[in-house]
C-alpha cells in the first residue's frame, strides 16, 4: 500500500444531473471523514468553472443531516457546468488552485467528458511536480461508459421511464379504438440504452404489453418499415405506444429529428425532436389516428420519488470506493461496477485508466435487440432488470418531497480573480 498524502480533498461534479449523483458525493464525503490524513473536505462549485473561479465551499461543515438527505435529493448539489478546458491558462489555473488549497485528493463525478477532463487534469499535475490522486466517479444516465457493466444513474432513469410508460399505458387504454398512437422520445444521444429499458414496462407473462415498438440509435431507422410496425399494431391492439431514442439515425448517420440545434461545449449535436418527427409522419399517413408525442425531457433523470434503491446504493458505494482507493495510493483511475458470475446479482466496484473511458462511448448489445429491430431480447431483460429493485425513501413535507441543500461557508480565495474569456 502507498503512503497516505496528508492534505485536503476536492469534490466536484459535472455533466448532466441524474437522481442519485449526490449518493455518490455523500459517499465521499462519509468516507472522506474516516481518514485522518483527510484535513478538509472542500466541494467545487458547477464543475471545473468552480475550479477556476476557485468558488469553493467546505463540506465538512454541513450538517449530517444535510449530508443524509443527499443521498435522497436529485441533481448536482454542487452545481454542474459544460464547459470544457482547452487553454493551456486553463489546465494551469486549475492546478494553481489544488495547490493554493493543498489539494492532494481530487474526485470528479461524471461521464465521458469528465473523465477526460480529470485524466487531463492528473497528467498536468504530475508534470507540475504536484502530487496528488485523482478519482474519477462514473456518472451518466445513459449508461454508455465504456469498462463499467452499468453506471450509476441508469438504473434510476430506466424505472422511471418504464413507470411512465405503464401510467400513460393506462391512459391510452382507456381512450384507444385502434386508433391512438403515444410516442415517447427519452435522452439517448449516442445509444439505446434508456429507450431499451422501457422494455421492462412488459410483464413477463404478456410479451404483448406496451412499449410495441422502441426505436434506437444503434438501428438505422427505415420511414416505410416504421409506418408498417405501427399500422400492425393497431391492426391488432386499441392503441399503439412506442418509445424513441433522441439519438435516431438515418443508415446514412442523419439525426432523424426536426430540433437539432448546434452542439455544445464538447462539440455533441443538442438533440431533440425525434418523436415530433415520428408524429408527423403518421398524421401525414394515417387517416383518423390521433397521434400524441411526449418528452419527459429532463423529468426523467431528475425522478427521485421514483428512483432505485440498488441504483442508489450503488451510486454510493462508488463514491465510497473512489476515497478508499486514493488512500490505498491510486490514482488516474475510474471506479466501475463489476457484477458477479452467479444468478444472484451482486454489484462490486473496481478501477479501470481513465484513459480508457475517456470521451469513449459504449453502444447496447447487438445480440440484445430482437430481429425485428424494435424490441428487446431476454438477454437485456435479465442485465436490466437488477438494476430498478428497490425504491428510495424520500421525506415529505406539506405533501411533497423534501429536498436538501449545501449551504455551507465559502472558503475563502487566495488567488486573483480569473477571466475566462482572456
Amino acid at each position: 500500500m502507498a503512503e497516505e498524502l496528508t492534505g485536503n480533498v476536492l469534490v466536484a461534479q459535472s455533466g448532466g444531473p441524474t437522481a442519485v449523483i449526490n449518493a455518490s458525493l455523500a459517499g465521499v464525503i462519509e468516507e472522506a471523514l474516516n481518514h485522518g490524513c483527510i484535513e478538509e473536505i472542500y466541494g467545487g462549485l458547477n464543475g471545473v468553472l468552480g475550479i477556476l473561479q476557485e468558488n469553493l465551499i467546505d463540506l465538512a461543515e454541513e450538517s449530517q443531516q444535510v449530508i443524509r438527505g443527499l443521498r435522497y435529493t436529485p441533481a448536482s448539489a454542487l452545481g454542474t457546468c459544460r464547459y470544457k478546458l482547452r487553454k493551456e491558462a486553463d489546465f494551469q489555473r486549475v492546478v494553481d488552485v489544488f495547490k493554493a488549497h493543498d489539494i492532494r485528493y481530487f474526485f470528479y463525478i461524471g461521464g465521458n467528458d469528465s473523465q477526460d477532463t480529470a485524466d487531463k487534469i492528473s497528467k498536468l499535475a504530475a508534470s507540475s511536480g504536484w502530487e496528488m490522486r485523482v478519482i474519477g466517479i462514473p456518472k451518466t444516465v445513459d449508461n454508455d461508459l465504456v469498462v463499467t457493466d452499468h453506471t450509476p444513474g441508469y438504473g434510476s432513469v430506466i424505472k422511471n421511464v418504464a413507470a411512465t410508460v405503464r401510467e400513460v399505458a393506462c391512459d391510452a387504454e382507456a381512450m384507444g379504438q385502434h386508433d391512438i398512437v403515444y410516442i415517447m422520445e427519452v435522452m439517448g444521444r449516442s445509444a439505446g440504452w434508456i429507450a431499451a429499458g422501457a422494455t421492462l414496462a412488459k410483464r413477463r407473462d404478456n410479451p404483448e404489453d406496451p412499449p410495441h415498438l422502441i426505436y434506437l440509435p444503434e438501428v438505422a431507422f427505415e420511414t416505410n418499415k416504421f409506418l408498417d410496425d405501427v399500422a400492425e399494431v393497431l391492426k391488432n391492439e386499441k392503441y399503439c405506444l412506442i418509445v424513441v431514442g433522441e439519438g435516431l439515425v438515418d443508415a446514412e448517420g442523419n439525426y432523424i429529428s426536426t430540433s437539432a440545434s448546434g452542439q455544445d461545449s464538447f462539440g455533441h449535436e443538442q438533440l431533440g425532436g425525434a418523436g415530433d418527427y415520428l408524429k408527423g409522419l403518421i398524421d401525414q399517413h394515417f387517416d383518423g389516428v390521433k397521434t400524441r408525442s411526449l418528452r419527459p425531457g429532463h423529468a426523467q433523470r431528475a425522478a427521485a420519488t421514483n428512483a432505485s434503491k440498488t441504483d442508489n446504493d450503488e451510486a454510493y458505494l462508488a463514491g465510497q470506493a473512489a476515497v478508499k482507493a486514493a488512500i490505498a495510493g491510486e490514482t488516474d483511475k475510474m471506479v466501475t461496477l463489476t457484477r458477479g458470475e452467479s444468478d444472484t446479482y451482486v454489484c462490486e466496484t473496481g478501477l479501470a485508466d481513465l484513459s480508457e473511458i475517456a470521451n469513449g462511448v459504449k453502444p447496447l448489445p447487438a445480440s440484445w435487440i430482437n430481429e425485428d429491430g424494435v424490441s428487446m431480447s431476454y438477454q437485456f431483460v435479465k442485465y436490466a432488470s437488477p438494476l430498478i429493485q428497490g425504491e428510495v425513501a424520500v421525506p415529505h413535507e406539506n405533501g411533497l418531497p423534501k429536498f436538501v441543500k449545501l449551504g455551507a461557508s465559502k472558503v475563502d480565495r487566495v488567488l486573483p480573480p480569473y477571466d475566462l474569456n482572456a
